[in-house]
């Protein structure tokens, strides 16, 4: 958001910046989610609603559980949240106490160590960088819990490296984590259907059933149905837990935006062609990307399973300019090239980059072209 307010910044003193650090699909909310919340204003869904959720994005989250992920849920262990980021602090609230630990795999989404010292907790910070394909083992996790350990955080597809677990990845790390009945499994779905792995995409409750008493499975409308602004998140999982999670929320924002949730409905109910489109072209930018990238000297970038970011290695490019660090080099981009990037250090992985390409093709063409003329 930061890089964002930035370059909006620039854009505004007349410089012709190219933003690649949203992670925002460029496309609109498709017309009849669009029309089911218009819809809803004009017939009135304009109040209050139970703070968890109206009963009918409940039903249809539930729905889509068991149609999707094959997980079967009862209303009362739904949560429906304003967005995906306050449900992941609504479970860092709900699970965590002063002192507590909760394991964090590195590269990983911003928010997740800051939630957890807002409760008072210490993050554990797991590190897998390219060489384990952004991906933590069981042996990395044994290592990292302790007697404190409380939650992990999975998030598969990852922001920001694309990376995903397969099955038999998340089977192995749940066989660790079925030692210690404990921990608290929080799986961030959030880039679930912005997928194009080999292998189907599967949720950890799926594959570890015998954890699914201990796993909140979160997710979103934001990412797959471009509806970012519209603010809608939700969780399944144990009734205490999700329990737990509405108070805390009743003290915060209590229910999220009625308008928002009636919108929700549709999206999840309705035609998925929409997210099949928009999943077809964040393919195709992401093999133009993956591919371009590795054709810049002193960058190196794998391909992912899915989500809309690529996450090279920068460390080769900062040391043949002479620069301190990623942090330089994003400066460096922005002020010579008019191109946005976020530095990795804001993952936790020092000398990485995050690029968005949720952006259009000749967009991203010429900030692939910006980026080669400095740092070719």
């Amino acid at each position: 958001m930061a890089v964002t307010a930035m370059a909006a910044e620039l854009r505004a003193k007349g410089r012709d910046v190219i933003d690649l650090g949203a992670g925002e699909p460029d496309f609109d909310t498709p017309e009849h989610i669009k029309a089911a919340g218009i819809e809803a204003i004009r017939s009135g869904q304009t109040k209050y609603t139970p703070v968890e959720g109206t009963a009918a994005l409940k039903r249809a989250i539930v729905d889509k559980f068991s149609r999707e992920n094959h997980l079967t849920y009862a209303m009362d262990q739904i949560v429906v949240s304003c967005g995906a980021k306050q449900t992941c602090y609504n479970v860092c609230g709900a699970v965590l106490n002063a002192g507590d630990e909760a394991i964090v795999p590195a590269p990983y989404w911003v928010s997740y160590p800051d939630m957890i010292k807002l409760c008072d907790a210490e993050p554990v910070i797991v590190g897998a960088m390219m060489q384990d394909g952004f991906k933590i083992t069981p042996r990395l996790l044994e290592a990292a819990i302790t007697p404190k350990t409380r939650l992990i955080f999975l998030n598969s597809p990852s922001n920001p490296t694309g990376a995903a677990y397969t099955r038999a990845e998340l089977q192995a790390l749940g066989k660790v984590l079925e030692r210690h009945p404990d921990i608290v499994i929080a799986a961030d779905d959030m880039y679930e259907h912005i997928y194009w792995a080999a292998e189907p995409f599967v949720s950890f409750a799926e594959a570890c059933p015998a954890l699914y008493d201990r796993t909140v499975t979160i997710n979103g409308v934001s990412k797959a149905y471009a509806m970012t602004g519209w603010r809608i998140g939700y969780a399944g999982g144990p009734k205490a837990i999700i329990g737990a999670m509405k108070k805390i929320q009743s003290q915060s924002t209590s229910n999220p935006s009625s308008i928002s949730q009636a919108a929700s409905v549709a999206a999840l109910s309705g035609d998925q062609a929409c997210v099949r489109e928009m999943t077809r072209a964040f393919r195709e930018r992401h093999d133009y990307v993956v591919a371009a990238l590795n054709g810049i000297p002193g960058l190196k970038c794998l391909p992912s399973a899915g989500t809309f970011y690529a996450f090279p290695d920068a460390s080769d490019a900062i040391r043949a300019k002479g620069l301190k660090d990623d942090l330089a080099l994003s400066e460096l981009l922005l002020n010579s090239g008019d191109v946005a990037v976020v530095p990795g250090s804001a993952f936790g992985a020092p000398g990485y980059l995050r690029l968005s390409f949720a952006c259009s093709l000749d967009t991203l063409k010429e900030a692939i072209r910006r980026i080669t003329r400095v740092i070719g």
